[in-house]
C-alpha cells in the first residue's frame, strides 16, 4: 500500500518504471480523444465539479486510462470524497501512476498521471480515509469504466 511519503518521493526522486510505454504526437492524441478528453488528459485541463461522468458511478470493474487503456484504478477503493470528482484511495498497481510536482496556481500540489502514456489524470492528496490516507482526485474525462 502506497503511502504519502512514497509519493512525495515518487514526485521529487523519479517514478516508478512503467510496464510499457505509449508514445503519440499531439495530432495522433486529437484524432483519437474527444476535445474535452484532449484538453484534460494532453493539456492538462481539469473538468468542473460534479459535472464528470463517472462521478457518482460505483459498478465493479477497472478504471483505465482514457488514452492508452493501462488500468489505473480498481472499483473496490473508489469512495465518494463530496469534492466532485471521482475518487481513489490506491492505483491498481504502483507503477500505474507518474507523480509529479505541481506549483500552478500558487500552490503545491502532486499532480497524477498515467505512466504509460503520460496523461493528466488529476492529483493525490493526503486527506483521504484510512488506512492509506491517500485520495487520488481523478477527471473522468481522463477515464473509461470497463465493467466486470
Amino acid at each position: 500500500m502506497l503511502t504519502w511519503k512514497e509519493i512525495i518521493h515518487f514526485a521529487t526522486k523519479g517514478n516508478p518504471t512503467p510496464t510499457k510505454r505509449v508514445e503519440k504526437t499531439a495530432t495522433e492524441w486529437q484524432t483519437l480523444l474527444a476535445p474535452e478528453q484532449y484538453r484534460v488528459t494532453r493539456q492538462k485541463g481539469t473538468e468542473s465539479p460534479y459535472t464528470g461522468a463517472l462521478c457518482s458511478i460505483y459498478d465493479a470493474g477497472k478504471y483505465n486510462c482514457i488514452c492508452c487503456n493501462t488500468p489505473l484504478f480498481d472499483a473496490t477503493i473508489k469512495f465518494d470524497s463530496n469534492s466532485g470528482w471521482p475518487s481513489f484511495t490506491q492505483p491498481i498497481q504502483e507503477n500505474a501512476i507518474k507523480y509529479h510536482k505541481d506549483v500552478t496556481f500558487g500552490m503545491v500540489r502532486v499532480e497524477a498521471l498515467c505512466n504509460t502514456c503520460d496523461a493528466h489524470l488529476g492529483h493525490v492528496f493526503p486527506d483521504g480515509p484510512a488506512p492509506s490516507g491517500l485520495r487520488y482526485c481523478m477527471n473522468s474525462a481522463a477515464m473509461q469504466l470497463e465493467k466486470k
